[in-house]
């Protein structure tokens, strides 16, 4: 997350609800980038939240590292997860080619928009030649907030294509599906996979 007090504030005073609350395993996604990976690859994973995602994919044998820019989910995600959780915002990402994969599910949708190219480029470097990078935004054609305060950059397929060719990355592939969010409302979700060049 970057600095964004009323998106942050959100995540820190209601972290134990939020992890608890009632959210399915994205595994269909997660096998899918899994395959992608050699076996026991080493993965970043970008605001882990409740640790759910890094738990699963542990459990598959693969040396994953969970980060949160909240203090507090990062604590609560620790306890299902049972290792230490990194309190890192992405903006303090300084790894250089450490990771075969990074994981961001619905954790970049709170950068701003003029932060994005910054942020996209440091997970370029955080990962290994030829690493993957998967990452979910909720769809939109305007930024603004829901219900609860927080900031969303809400990308159309068109403006992240974009910003992902500006910022070297190959192989792209972007997705729409339709879905929920923690409001309870409908949501448009668009996810995309890319690759860093060999």
């Amino acid at each position: 997350m970057t600095n964004d007090n009323p998106t942050s504030s959100f995540y820190d005073d209601n972290a134990a609800v939020y992890v608890r609350r009632d959210r399915s395993l994205p595994q269909r996604r997660l096998d899918a980038f899994l395959n992608t990976l050699p076996a026991g690859a080493s993965i970043l994973e970008l605001g882990c939240g409740g640790g759910q995602d890094a738990a699963y994919m542990i459990s598959r044998g693969f040396n994953v590292t969970p980060t949160d820019g909240s203090p507090e989910i990062a604590e609560q995600a620790e306890k299902l997860i049972g290792k230490p959780v990194i309190v890192r915002r992405f903006e303090e990402l300084e790894d250089d080619q450490l990771y075969d994969g990074i994981w961001a599910e619905a954790s970049l949708l709170h950068v701003r928009r003029p932060d994005l190219p910054g942020i996209f480029n440091r997970i370029h470097k955080a990962l290994k030649n030829g690493g993957i990078f998967h990452a979910s935004f909720k769809a939109g054609e305007a930024e603004g907030h829901d219900s609860f305060g927080r900031y969303y950059n809400y990308l159309s397929a068109h403006w992240l294509n974009d910003l992902l060719i500006s910022t070297g990355w190959k192989d792209i592939s972007l997705n729409e599906t339709d879905g929920g969010g923690y409001d309870g409302k409908p949501t448009r979700w668009l996810r995309m996979r890319a690759r860093k060049n060999i």
